[in-house]
Formats: structure tokens, C-alpha cells, sequence
């Protein structure tokens, strides 16, 4: 099984913050952008930057370094399907391989990271339950 080398702590406060960001009647992020040129995703966060939810989101994520990062990008392919558990190294290295410093928009662009971030965290044994 891999190990973590991100608190799991820290992926369930993000998983919370993720669920209150989403939950709220004012987000609106479409399932598809316009078009495949636009950065979709940018603009519709530019719309929420003074959310004290998106923000406290993006500050946690940002206050990582670049591999814990990585890490939480692997996790949201892992519980999204993109790769399994016994593909967690190569899910690693793609996201090392994309990385940039846009990352906690990435994330939180994506409507149900909560629940992939939860599946991937119960895939490699870990979990947000006290």
C-alpha cells in the first residue's frame, strides 16, 4: 500500500473546505468548458476569489510544498478512476510531471473533489472518520 507523504489530516480539511466551496448556490462550474482553448476553470474561480471558503481552500493548498501537492492531484485521479491503487506511482509521476502553481485551482475546479479526494484516501487505507 503507498504512503503518504501528505498529513491525511490535512486532505480531510481540504475535503471540508472542498464540500462548503461546492455546496454554496452561488458556484457555478460547468461539466464542460465553452471550448477546449479557454481556461475555463480560471475564470469561473476569478468569480469566487473573495470567498473566505475558496480562499482558505486555496491558501491550505498553496502553503504545501510542490510534492504534497502532487500528491493531492494523484489523489483526486485516484478516486476519480484514473488510476488504480496499484497504479499510484505512475499517477505520481504524471502529476509531477503537470505540475504547476496553479494547483488548489485545479483541485477546487473539480465539482465532486471531495468525494474522489474521500474515495482515494479509503483506496489507500486512510480515512477522514475519527
Amino acid at each position: 500500500m503507498p504512503e503518504l507523504e501528505l498529513n491525511p489530516d490535512t486532505v480531510c480539511f481540504l475535503i471540508d473546505k472542498a464540500r462548503e466551496f461546492h455546496a454554496k448556490e452561488a458556484v457555478v462550474i460547468p461539466d464542460t468548458p465553452g471550448s477546449p482553448t479557454e481556461d475555463w476553470a480560471l475564470q469561473v474561480l476569478a468569480d469566487h476569489a473573495d470567498d473566505p471558503t475558496y480562499r482558505e481552500f486555496r491558501t491550505t493548498v498553496n502553503d504545501l510544498e510542490p510534492d504534497q501537492q502532487q500528491q493531492l492531484v494523484a489523489l483526486l485521479w485516484l478516486g476519480r478512476g484514473d488510476y488504480d491503487s496499484a497504479e499510484w506511482d505512475e499517477a505520481l509521476a504524471e502529476a509531477r510531471r503537470s505540475w504547476t502553481k496553479r494547483t488548489a485551482d485545479y483541485l477546487i475546479a473539480h465539482p465532486l473533489l471531495a468525494d474522489h479526494l474521500e474515495d482515494a484516501l479509503d483506496q489507500l487505507g486512510y480515512s477522514c472518520e475519527d
